[in-house]
């Protein structure tokens, strides 16, 4: 087992360990905890980069917080992001060695440390989020899980059940599509939907920039342990490059358009990728909408090319450009966005939408007020899986094809232990299974 995740052992020992010290988070974060002080108790799942930026946005919203559990797959990373909140956050870090969980079953230690009414932030690879996000739901606590939100469409409908019963249950769930709270990105779209462009006929969602890494395998690393760690590279655990990387501009051109597609048809595949993983290095995915008109998603991750991040929507009289990769997004006259045809752009203060995602989340649940962003980022990323559908098989796929498909890219997903084979395993040459149009089942 690799010195940087804990070993069978190692992990039984941890959680034995956490019996005493889970008497103590639950006493700190037991059902009417926030109500009696105000403190709102937080779990962190998932401890890389994004998952400690979500926790550092959680812990600088309005009111006393505290960070009591964290949990991740690997040692290494749980134990540095512990290290950087807690330098930002002295105060706020409570998470002494009996609350920092290893494994795959780590989820459940850190929720149940949180207790009933606590705020849970999945930060995992996207695969495992219908799981977390379910039992989280389950056992009482408010919930923002970072996209993606699942890899296919039995992930999907699981999703949209535990957004259900949260409605059920008044709990606040929030997604990490962060672009729906970007201000300037707000007040374009509001533009656009007041008919300053005229009705959208076109949108382009582009993803566009050099090659996605695949990391080194370390001496002795277990095959599970090495595609988690990279995470992106895998299509079981990331959903594909549209679902993971290109979701946010995908989900902004169905804003814009105010819809979803009814259809897609697209392809892709790898034209210099020479890694041992399973990306597609170009995806090509042409969206229809019931009106008729069109969404086209590009992602290209190949060193020089043409490189552009965001998304260009047109209308009958004018265009923008906006979208998660332009900070400043801009209207102008007519179908050419040059200086002299600027008619709208963003005039007010600066804003982190990062931060602000949170901040309305936490308002929500002080002022227990309704917040369930749970059906709009299903429907988002099914959009994106879609994409992944129709360019891994060169099949045209209708909306309720994808939403009814009981393909799952890692069936037992649930049963996985640290010691298991993974969903994907390479051949004797090292070379991963890639889907080949024509061939591979959208479905």
């Amino acid at each position: 087992m690799n010195a940087t995740m804990t070993t069978r052992r190692a992990f039984l020992k941890n959680s034995g360990q956490a019996v005493a010290g889970l008497a103590l988070a639950q006493a700190a974060a037991r059902p009417g905890y926030a109500a009696e002080d105000n403190t709102i108790p937080i779990a962190l799942i998932g401890c890389g980069g994004r998952g400690t930026g979500a926790a550092v946005n959680a812990l600088s919203t309005a009111g006393p917080t505290k960070l009591v559990a964290m949990a991740d797959f690997f040692s290494h990373r749980l134990e540095g992001s512990h290290k950087n909140l807690s330098g930002k956050f002295a105060q706020k870090v409570d998470v002494p060695p009996e609350r920092r969980f290893l494994g795959l079953d780590a989820f459940r230690h850190a929720i149940a440390a949180v207790g009933k009414g606590g705020v849970v932030l999945l930060a995992t690879p996207p695969a495992f989020r219908p799981i977390h996000f379910e039992h989280a739901v389950q056992q009482g606590c408010h919930v923002f899980m970072e996209k993606s939100f699942a890899v296919d469409a039995p992930g999907i409908r699981r999703v949209l059940r535990t957004g259900e019963l949260a409605r059920r249950k008044n709990l606040k769930v929030a997604g990490g599509l962060m672009s729906r709270h970007y201000i300037p990105l707000e007040q374009a779209i509001a533009q656009i939907h007041g008919g300053r462009i005229g009705p959208v006929i076109t949108a382009w969602a582009y993803r566009m920039h050099g090659p996605v890494g695949l990391g080194a395998r370390k001496p002795g690393q277990p095959e599970l342990a090495f595609q988690i760690a990279n995470y992106s590279c895998f299509t079981w655990l990331n959903g594909s490059f549209l679902v993971d990387w290109l979701i946010h501009n995908i989900d902004v051109c169905c804003w814009a358009k105010n819809a979803w597609p009814v259809s897609v048809q697209g392809m892709g595949g790898r034209q210099t990728r020479r890694e041992p993983d399973q990306l597609f290095d170009h995806y090509a995915a042409e969206y229809a909408f019931a009106d008729g008109t069109r969404l086209f998603a590009q992602g290209r991750h190949i060193a020089n090319c043409w490189d552009f991040f965001g998304d260009e929507i047109h209308g009958t009289k004018g265009c923008g450009v906006l979208g998660e990769g332009i900070p400043q997004p801009r209207l102008y006259d007519g179908h050419q966005p040059q200086p002299d045809r600027l008619i709208w752009e963003y005039q007010g203060a600066p804003c982190d939408a990062y931060q602000r995602e949170h901040d309305l989340l936490f308002a929500a649940i002080r002022k227990d007020q309704p917040y369930n962003e749970t059906e709009r980022c299903a429907k988002s990323c099914l959009t994106a899986i879609m994409g992944r559908m129709t360019c891994e098989s060169g099949r045209r796929v209708a909306w309720e094809e994808a939403l009814g498909s009981n393909l799952e890219l890692a069936p037992g997903l649930e049963n996985l232990t640290m010691d298991s084979p993974p969903p994907v395993l390479p051949d004797a040459q090292g070379h991963y299974p890639i889907a080949m149009p024509g061939l591979t089942q959208p479905l």
